[in-house]
């Protein structure tokens, strides 16, 4: 943590350099909105199958979309941090500012991450402009995402294998007024991602693709 301090401390010498090209010029190039679909729920819940399937129903619409999933950033970006409330909270503010690049370059961003505490999807909220963060919480009870358990997760965390595991080991804390709630235990992919769909026709989506 020493070293994030030092980068804050060198950051506080750096003066904003604005550029020509704004995120609305993006916008108008692409014909339609940008902005971030945050998915958070427990392991398991089914975030990455439901984001994959967003991507390319909006890629079909022809909307420019890019897929930040939790266990591909953390062979990366995020490789160096471990799964201790510290390193998940440096975590969710990397991809949180690597997603508000995305946005500002006139892309619709899905982010499929755990995210368990509620004051870091917060602090990512607010990088962003009013509307530009829709949460999307994949609702689906702990003993329906234990007896899925596609990786043997749980499994290990139960016997102690893993530590600090969302819902075993460590806490999850639901969202309070997320933008679009999704039950995988009651619906089907298919009318999990139709729904969240029909959200995105309210947030005009459809209207600036249809301009293409």
């Amino acid at each position: 943590m020493g070293a994030v301090h030092k980068l804050e401390k060198a950051a506080s010498n750096v003066v904003w350099q604005p550029y020509t090209i704004t995120k609305e010029h993006r916008q108008r190039l692409n014909q339609h909105k940008s902005f971030v679909l945050w998915f958070t729920g427990l392991p398991a819940s089914g975030k990455s199958t439901l984001s994959n399937a967003l991507e390319c129903k909006l890629h079909e619409m022809g909307i420019r979309t890019y897929l930040l999933d939790g266990d591909n950033v953390r062979q990366g970006l995020c490789k160096d941090l471990d799964f201790s409330e510290e390193g998940r909270r440096e975590n969710i503010r990397r991809i949180a500012e690597v997603a508000k690049l995305f946005v500002d370059a006139g892309i619709v961003v899905i982010a499929a991450f755990i995210s368990p505490y509620r004051a870091d999807r917060e602090m990512a909220r607010n990088l962003f402009e009013p509307g530009e963060f829709i949460e999307v919480y994949v609702k689906c009870p702990l003993h329906e995402c234990e007896r899925r358990d596609p990786k043997g997760l749980y499994r290990k965390a139960r016997s102690g294998e893993i530590k600090n595991f969302t819902g075993v080991s460590a806490p999850y804390e639901e969202p309070l007024r997320p933008e679009i709630v999704v039950e995988t235990h009651v619906n089907s992919i298919t009318e999990c991602l139709q729904k969240i769909i029909s959200n995105l026709d309210l947030q005009e989506l459809k209207y600036f693709a249809g301009r293409r």
